[in-house]
């Protein structure tokens, strides 16, 4: 019901900032987000006072605060920008610098393509929200969305005029192809493009400063990767414990019935305010909720170890070659028992499970350091496929004992939590004491209910309990292994989208480029399997094998025919291929026409025949030579007449005769 005219937008520059996140501090790699600042162009209709973009914000929350909804709006004046990466860390300060320069490069050439600012938007089609079966609808330009959430854009409102020409050319300028000139006349930064990191100094980030403790890692910053590793990666093993919630688009399947960890969410905010990210709680947004800055989907799991990145090129292992190895790997019912809820250093909230070094989760831990562990300390991994990364944040040598439980050394990875929030702000310290003991009653009541732990799962996943899980990220859990080599299958539903969204900087050429092989996009285009594989894969062994020798067995049948009708039929001095053309192109019709007449006249010959034996004169011969030519009616008189002779000669009575007729036709 509000009027809005397409909106253009201008880029200003990309810039780094953010900052303060953890390890900053201790001597480590900084980081720092990463945003892409952009400015509405203001345009004024009829000479009118006030532009087209301010008048929309002032009708817009007029109209919001008509109906009693927008005491919640940020009418503050909040600067546009594109948030394009958090917790980001630099190889070096030189890196840092480099990106910066490329990157405003690109803008500088944006700048002179677009002079007054451009209408975003795209002539394909969509369907809101994404993935929903509904009719897909043109997108156009000059669109305003509704996002429900950072993933979900569940409404597009077209704007109250279309393009004028002069705005529809330069909104497809880009994807006409008409940009080489921009991008070879602009070669120089006409912009102040520095940020908050840039006064920093010199450093540069060193691999060998890794330890197994940062497995232990803030999950809202970067990685510290280890040396040989080039790329950052969120895959990893651990024990799923979402449930499914009442929202439909942002949802998850129920992997597990032991636990409602609903009870630990403050919803109606009495103990916490905020929360330092755009998060919310990380065990299941409640829709209306007005703490949580983001409805996530249910994400509650406990990471057991981050294997890293799957890209082999940057470092790390294949998604394939790492199932093949835990698929190997025998390990017992894994069993959990809540510990305590708390505060880590980082500011978030977590719950701490019992670290039992000589538990099957603890065993577990022992081999993946053995099989996927990076080489640390003159410690090497091993495995028997022969297929290893450099990307895991765990060490070859690194075992459970050296982990946080009571009896272990509290310098290892091994550390069974689950994040409940990240960057809770409480209302005050005495609030954030209550939050902490109403949870460590929960805690009470479970460890109560579980003396021994539990095997977590349901009658519809992993029923026997106990299994083990590969995440691509935090959303998506992709492979599920059975305890005790009980099986594995692919659990993957409700997923933001296979495998998951790519963090990785896209290079010029699209997916025909090599730089964008490994991209997810890429990947799916590229390496979609054709109908008939995966036909043919599902089969299995067996049961290629048995369709391989139908069909051998087929045509050798075929062939056997074939000779054998050819070794019969073919005429002197004729070739089998010669036979075989002559056998395929003749005409059988008459001859099939043929074999239906005979059979037809000698079933009414033999209808006939009974019918006259049964009579009482001896018209036999006569119906006989009825159906006959004219040379078979001069047999059958031949006939006729030497029975006639012998049965003079022989002298016995016609009437016994006639009743002999009888007795054989009784």
């Amino acid at each position: 019901s509000v009027y809005f005219a397409p909106i253009s937008i201008f880029p200003e520059k990309v810039k780094g900032g953010g900052g303060g996140h953890s390890g900053d501090d201790d001597g480590s790699t900084p980081s720092g987000d990463v945003t892409l600042g952009v400015s509405v162009v203001e345009t004024y209709t009829d000479n009118a006072n006030y532009g087209d973009y301010e008048t929309f914000l002032d009708n817009l929350f007029n109209a919001f605060s008509a109906v009693s909804a927008g005491s919640c709006m940020d009418d503050s004046d909040t600067d546009p920008h594109v948030s394009m990466s958090r917790g980001v860390k630099f190889k070096s300060s030189e890196h840092q610098e480099g990106y910066f320069y490329s990157s405003n490069l690109e803008v500088a050439v944006w700048q002179a393509m677009y002079p007054n600012g451009v209408i975003i938007g795209s002539s394909g089609y969509a369907s809101f929200p994404a993935g929903s079966r509904g009719n897909k609808q043109y997108v156009g330009y000059g669109n305003l969305y509704f996002f429900f959430d950072r993933a979900n854009i569940t409404k597009a409102f077209r704007p109250g005029r279309d393009l004028s020409d002069d705005e529809a050319t330069y909104s497809t300028l880009y994807s006409k192809g008409y940009s080489g000139d921009y991008y070879e006349s602009t070669t120089e930064i006409d912009f102040d493009y520095s940020g908050s990191h840039d006064d920093g100094g010199d450093w540069e980030h060193n691999p060998y400063k890794w330890n197994a403790k940062m497995a232990m890692h803030d999950m809202t910053d970067g990685w510290d990767l280890p040396p040989n590793c080039e790329q950052e990666g969120e895959t990893f093993l651990g024990i799923p414990l979402s449930r499914k919630s009442d929202s439909s688009l942002m949802d998850t399947s129920t992997f597990q019935e032991q636990f409602d960890f609903s009870v630990l969410m403050d919803t109606n905010y009495t103990y916490i305010s905020s929360f330092g990210t755009n998060h919310g709680w990380l065990i299941g947004e409640v829709i209306g909720n007005g703490v949580g800055s983001i409805v996530d989907k249910d994400t509650a799991h406990i990471p057991l170890f981050y294997t890293g990145t799957t890209n082999p090129d940057m470092g790390g292992i294949g998604l394939s070659d790492l199932i093949k190895i835990v698929k190997k790997i025998q390990f017992g019912t894994l069993y959990i028992k809540p510990a305590f809820v708390f505060i880590d250093d980082d500011g978030h909230i977590k719950m701490q499970f019992e670290a039992d070094a000589n538990s099957a989760l603890g065993y577990l831990y022992d081999s993946l350091c053995k099989e996927l562990g990076i080489s640390w300390n003159y410690d090497t991994p091993y495995n028997s496929n022969g297929v290893y990364t450099n990307c895991a944040m765990h060490a070859a040598g690194d075992r459970a004992k050296y982990g946080c439980g009571n009896e272990n050394s509290n310098q290892g990875g091994f550390c069974p939590q689950m994040t409940i929030a990240y960057s809770p702000r409480f209302n005050s310290e005495d609030d954030a004491a209550a939050y902490l003991a109403k949870c460590n009653g929960y805690i009470d009541y479970w460890r109560s209910l579980y003396p021994s732990g539990v095997a977590v799962g349901t009658s519809q996943f992993c029923s026997g309990g106990g299994c083990l899980a590969l995440f691509l990220n935090r959303y998506d859990l992709f492979y599920v292994f059975k305890p005790d080599l009980g099986g594995s299958w692919v659990e993957y539903g409700g997923a933001s989208m296979a495998p998951t969204i790519s963090p990785a900087p896209t290079a010029h050429g699209g997916c025909d480029s090599a730089k964008n092989y490994h991209l997810d996009r890429c990947m799916r285009k590229n390496m979609r399997p054709r109908a008939s594989a995966v036909v043919w894969d599902s089969l299995g062994t067996i049961g290629q094998f048995s369709l391989f020798m139908l069909v051998f067995m087929s045509a050798t049948l075929s062939v056997s025919i074939f000779l054998a009708r050819a070794r019969k039929r073919r005429k002197p001095g004729e070739s089998y291929l010669d036979f075989f053309v002559r056998d395929a192109t003749k005409k059988r019709g008459g001859k099939k026409k043929k074999k239906k007449v005979k059979k037809k006249s000698k079933l009414t010959r033999d209808l006939e025949k009974a019918m006259l034996e049964g009579d009482e004169k001896p018209t036999r011969s006569r119906s006989k030579s009825v159906s006959k030519s004219k040379s078979g009616r001069s047999k059958s008189r031949d006939r006729t007449s030497r029975s006639k002779s012998r049965s003079r000669k022989s002298g016995k009575p016609k009437s016994r005769s006639k009743s002999k007729t009888r007795q054989q036709l009784v």
